[in-house]
């Protein structure tokens, strides 16, 4: 009979591992350009205002409006969130403040190429889902689109990472939760359009939920650890492509009902 005590466990150790560092240019751009829009929208009203009792044109030919997306305009779907407010700074204030924050981290996460993906396909489905179950009247425009979908697109790449992240998880979650229900709650007060905050979370939330980054840590020929992302390209494909077919054919749906 073996009397001798149980060898002792080794104790777990905890490994740093670099997270990506490259530098968020695609953020500071969608940034850029989107200033440089709402410049154009004061432009706009400044030179040809008194010719058209104060109208915004980009906002005109540029905003979402039912009634002009069936009528075939269907860039109409995409450009406004590239337009804001041209009578509340606030507006394109808040929304460029959510971008810098979602966007920095998000970008370093997904990569230049996806985040752009992510960024484009929120404005869309956000834009879509206020077409298909808005008045033809409905008039919409702002980058708070392309906002929900980075806030949905955090809180899947924290869900599906939770393993790399166990002490963030929650926190990040609880967070995630309490900034969409709070702009939701915020939106429905002012009357805002919180269908195309909607359709921005629901299309960030598919398509980082298909296609988004799927991290795991392996240990460097030469020493060290790194961390891989086994998402398959193919995979960013279907999964980009099956979020745009959804929406596509909703949009489809809204023109031909």
């Amino acid at each position: 009979m073996n009397d001798a005590p149980p060898a002792a466990q080794p104790a777990p150790q905890t490994v740093r591992v670099p997270l990506p560092q490259s530098a968020p240019y695609v953020t500071y751009a969608i940034i850029g350009i989107t200033v440089f829009f709402y410049a154009l929208q004061l432009i706009s009203i400044a030179v040809f205002g008194r010719f058209s009792g104060g109208i915004d044109l980009l906002q005109i030919y540029g905003s979402m409006i039912g009634s002009a997306v069936r009528a075939g305009e269907l860039w109409r779907l995409i450009t406004p969130v590239l337009l804001h407010d041209n009578q509340a700074f606030l507006h394109i204030g808040f929304n460029m403040y959510g971008v810098y924050i979602f966007g920095t981290l998000l970008e370093r996460f997904l990569g230049h190429k996806r985040f752009l993906l992510l960024y484009l396909i929120s404005a869309f489905s956000g834009n879509v889902l206020s077409f298909a179950f808005s008045s033809p009247n409905t008039f919409g425009f702002g980058a708070s689109t392309s906002v929900f979908g980075l806030i949905a697109a955090e809180g899947i790449f924290f869900y599906q990472n939770r393993k790399l992240f166990a002490d963030q998880f929650k926190r990040v979650i609880g967070n995630t939760i309490f900034i969409v229900a709070a702009n939701l709650l915020i939106g429905a007060s002012i009357g805002a359009g919180n269908l195309g905050h909607l359709g921005g979370l629901i299309g960030g939330l598919m398509f980082t939920f298909l296609a988004g980054p799927l991290w795991d840590v392996e240990a460097n020929p030469d020493g060290g650890y790194r961390i891989v992302d086994h998402r398959p390209e193919r995979e960013i494909i279907i999964g980009t492509l099956a979020v745009l077919g959804v929406f596509g054919a909703l949009a489809v749906w809204g023109i031909v009902r």
